[in-house]
């Protein structure tokens, strides 16, 4: 597992390998998913698309995410979508982020 901080959010990422022996990493997410902190998930989470399999972001204990928050994570499930070789996913989604997806109309892109 790995833990990176970045201030009021920090994640942590776990692989894995599912029933069918395939590649799962698992992304924790905790605090703020704001324009300050955003950049460095971005990063990190892009760069395991190229890998495949699965990416799953768990947002159970993610406070607040700010528009560029959304955007982070839209732009990541474009790309793992356009990869062809990747699915992320959203797990453990609170109510308020529910909302927030809800009210964007992003419920249905990250349907899995």
């Amino acid at each position: 597992m790995i833990r990176t901080p970045l201030g009021s959010f920090n994640f942590e990422t776990e692989k894995s390998t599912d029933e069918s022996n395939n590649a799962v990493t698992t992304v924790k997410c905790h605090g703020r998913l704001v324009s300050d902190t955003n950049r460095e998930f971005k990063d990190v989470i892009a760069s395991f698309i190229p890998q495949g399999g699965r990416i799953v972001i768990d947002l159970a204990d993610v406070e607040y995410m700010d528009s560029s928050g959304i955007g982070t994570l839209v732009g990541l499930k474009t790309s793992a979508t356009k990869s062809g070789r990747c699915l992320l996913e959203l797990v453990n989604v609170p109510p308020h982020l529910a909302e927030l997806l809800r009210i964007t109309k992003l419920t249905q892109l990250f349907a899995s």
